[in-house]
């Protein structure tokens, strides 16, 4: 991280109404982690006062960037090392990464660690100018913090306008591969229970029609069936939180390594897998690119998810 003398800032009107978070990245060029990190360590101070991350900045208030001791911020530079990603494919328009299990796509309330939208944003700065809102630069869709898979980045506006009504319009080609509890006698089917927050407001539910919600559709198809598991090629027409988790679980089959949404005993279960992530990977992603030709992306799950398929034979 830099290095910065109680430096004053006053905010011109032209950086009115900007989350202050995302303001300082992109001033100091610091990662938005980075930013968080100091206005968390209260090196931030807003006409002389703490804000939060999401404090909306007004014109003419004056920004003080208090002095940061060395020691400090060799500490904090270590626990903020960006997450690393492999990238599949790259053009001028796009570039395909694919994301390991562990890593949040993009940055929001509460949220101080770094992303994958931190470190894209590392070797892309370009992209901050890319999309809607700067927590989710060139993102237009994401993965479970635990999940592993592909996942596509707009490199240019154009291209973000594309994908975005591709996803809207339901074009996206989008497969999952999921490991889930449970002997499931059908080869396939469509679960389709409505979904909205729970009651515990920290996750999500599925529910009855009558009991409202968003509507969400998830056809799955087992490809190999295990003494009590179930591997699945899983395909979404809609892109609810954590939608796959909950209709699964909710059909009776956790997938493994849940404990979100896994039962009492799926929870002890993962315990003796070791499994310290959700089986859950976006292996395949296909979509239009920006000359109107059809793209397709496969991924095969990494190690730690192979492994378990050996050990439940």
């Amino acid at each position: 991280m830099k290095q910065f003398n109680n430096k004053t800032i006053i905010i011109k009107s032209t950086d009115a109404d900007r989350r202050l978070d995302v303001w300082l990245a992109v001033k100091l060029e610091l990662t938005r982690a980075q930013a968080q990190k100091m206005i968390k360590g209260e090196a931030i101070l807003v006409n002389g006062k703490q804000k939060k991350a999401h404090y909306k900045i007004r014109a003419g208030e004056t920004l003080t960037i208090k002095a940061l001791k060395r020691k400090n911020v060799k500490t904090n530079e270590k626990k903020l090392t960006l997450p690393k990603f492999k990238i599949v494919a790259e053009t001028d328009d796009y570039v395909i990464v694919n994301k390991p299990a562990g890593v949040i796509v993009h940055g929001g309330a509460g949220i101080a660690e770094p992303t994958l939208a931190d470190a894209l944003e590392k070797k892309y700065p370009h992209l901050r100018k890319i999309g809607d809102d700067p927590l989710r630069p060139g993102i237009v869709h994401r993965l479970d913090k635990d999940a592993s898979g592909l996942l596509v980045i707009a490199k240019t506006n154009g291209m973000f306008d594309s994908l975005k009504q591709q996803f809207k319009t339901r074009q996206v080609k989008k497969s999952y591969l999921a490991l889930v509890y449970g002997n499931i006698e059908r080869e396939g089917g469509c679960i389709d229970f409505p979904i909205s927050r729970s009651a515990q407001g920290y996750k999500m539910a599925a529910h009855s029609r009558a009991h409202g919600g968003r509507a969400a559709v998830t056809e799955f198809t087992v490809t190999k069936h295990f003494i009590n598991y179930a591997l699945l090629e899983v395909k979404i027409g809609t892109g609810r939180t954590h939608q796959i988790r909950v209709h699964l679980a909710a059909y009776d089959h956790p997938v493994v390594g849940d404990n979100l949404y896994g039962t009492r005993r799926t929870k002890e279960l993962n315990k003796k897998l070791g499994l310290r992530r959700i089986w859950l990977h976006a292996r395949a992603l296909g979509f239009y690119d920006g000359r109107d030709q059809w793209q397709e992306f496969s991924s095969e799950p990494p190690q730690e998810l192979r492994e378990i398929l050996k050990k439940i034979k």
